[in-house]
């Protein structure tokens, strides 16, 4: 099996603990997406004031971007308490239910993943979010019977990486979508010094410019990265992240200056020299470097697009001039450019 890169934006084993200790707790903590959080400030200035549960909101955009992060700020800014799963753990109707009837009134309920509830526990969130009620099937067989519970008012928060596969019915129930786009990098830098300063790790300006060049504009990737620079220095430096030693620490975890790791490098080098520039289809993309088509299409296939270095179209997977020109290649004429 392949070894996996290290900017996949799926979290690591260890990455639950280390996130929980850098999250902030509060808006005013939260550093970048300035107009997503004055909305949300809205919403929750607006909801205390009326003395009312939060709207329901969802928020979607790629893995890493704060989605878990802002559903923890949203519960803490509202003074409530904060119920989180997600939608693979809540197979059955009756996993949601054990969840719903133990919240109290204004609690906040986070579903990660949301896009993958089963059909029939979505059913059953329609009328808890819509009339805080909840229809329970007691008995089976012919002596089966319903019955609706009420529900203290409470509000559901959901987040996914695939707005798209969220059906229509489900999120035209959320009162708030909001998109989490990836940060410009002085936003990440800001990260990587604060995260640095929580973490006890001195770091220069010129230290966190170079991690942050290389975050594709993801928190939770500038802190994995922040890491292992970390590591490097406290083993090969002098414990301080200058710039010098986190190029250095990140050309040995072998992550290049525009951000790509291993394994973005193979799937462009399997599109140019395994498959002629494409186009290529996406299943046949991952078996080539083998990884899960799910993994491709969501962790890695993002970041190559946003930065041109792929083209989707209806035939599959085409490498642009750019990803020629990074991987020492002449790129055939007519190959697409980067726009």
């Amino acid at each position: 099996m392949r070894e996996e890169g290290l900017l996949a934006g799926r979290r690591e084993p260890d990455d639950d603990a280390f996130e929980a200790g850098l999250r902030p707790r509060f808006m005013e903590d939260f550093v970048g997406q300035a107009d997503l959080k004055e909305r949300l400030s809205i919403l929750v200035e607006a909801a205390r004031g009326r003395d009312e549960p939060l709207d329901h909101v969802m928020f979607s955009g790629p893995p890493g971007l704060g989605k878990t992060t802002l559903a923890g700020i949203l519960a803490s800014e509202m003074g409530a308490r904060l119920r989180a799963t997600s939608g693979p753990a809540l197979e059955r109707a009756g996993d949601l239910a054990a969840i719903l009837t133990n919240l109290d009134a204004g609690d906040l309920m986070f579903i990660d993943e949301v896009h993958r509830l089963p059909r029939q526990v979505e059913e059953v969130l329609y009328t808890a979010m819509e009339d805080f009620q909840l229809d329970v099937v007691v008995g089976k067989g012919p002596a089966a019977r319903s019955i609706r519970l009420e529900l203290p008012p409470f509000a559901l928060v959901g987040a996914t990486t695939r707005v798209g596969r969220v059906s229509p019915p489900l999120r035209d129930r959320f009162g708030y979508l909001a998109r989490i786009d990836y940060y410009p990098p002085l936003e990440v830098e800001a990260i990587v010094r604060r995260s640095a300063g929580i973490l006890d790790v001195a770091v220069t300006d010129e230290g966190a410019e170079v991690i942050a060049a290389r975050s594709r504009g993801t928190p939770r990737i500038a802190n994995r990265l922040l890491r292992r620079v970390r590591d490097y220095a406290a083993v090969r430096g002098d414990g301080v992240v200058d710039g010098g030693t986190a190029v250095k620490a990140l050309e040995v975890f072998e992550v290049d200056e525009v951000g790509l790791d291993k394994v973005d490098r193979a799937i462009l080098e399997a599109v140019v020299h395994k498959f002629g520039g494409g186009p290529v289809g996406l299943s046949t993309l991952a078996i080539a470097v083998s990884e899960e088509q799910e993994t491709v299409e969501d962790a890695y296939e993002p970041f190559l697009l946003q930065q041109g270095f792929l083209q989707r179209t209806p035939r599959g997977r085409i490498a642009t001039e750019r990803a020629y020109r990074h991987l020492g290649a002449e790129p055939p004429p007519g190959q697409p450019r980067l726009v």
